[in-house]
């Protein structure tokens, strides 16, 4: 399965809240903070973080 977004931009990305690493969800249609569990859609193979 092809990955939502580049490596590249994966590797840079945090959670806005609390700076911790983020994992995609189950169904690749999210990103999942590891701390605080906020999940931030993916759009457009954009990342929502609003």
């Amino acid at each position: 399965m092809k990955e939502p977004l580049s490596k590249q931009l994966f590797d840079i990305l945090v959670c806005p809240k609390d700076h911790a690493a983020l994992v995609y969800t189950d169904d690749r249609k999210g990103l999942k903070c590891t701390r605080c569990g906020t999940i931030y859609p993916i759009e457009d193979n954009i990342p929502n973080f609003l």
